[in-house]
């Protein structure tokens, strides 16, 4: 499965910045091993359910320990079977466009 989440504190910093508290959670993606990426808007993450909910567990209480109050968003492509989508579903993408 690929899973694209956003996590994010309730309050940002003095200057309403949130980067510092998404970072923790990216950490905690990145030191997971599954295939991921990160851009402006969602962190995507590839795995067998149950590691991938268990990582996103994981990078939402990184973020509550420096915030009582976290959103998050998720967004699921559940497809048994395969694996190496996280870059697959952007290849056949660049193919059809003729890229």
């Amino acid at each position: 499965m690929i899973v694209a989440f956003s996590i994010s504190p309730a309050a940002g910093d003095e200057t309403g910045g949130v980067s510092e508290a998404v970072a923790e959670a990216i950490r905690v993606v990145r030191a997971s091993g599954l295939p991921n990426e990160t851009n402006a808007m969602f962190t995507n993450l590839e795995g067998e359910w149950d590691e991938v909910m268990a990582v996103v567990k994981q990078a939402v209480d990184a973020v509550a320990a420096v915030s009582p109050r976290v959103s998050l968003v998720l967004k699921a492509d559940i497809r048994p079977g395969y694996t190496g989508q996280l870059t697959a579903k952007v290849e056949r993408i660049e193919q059809a466009l003729g890229d």
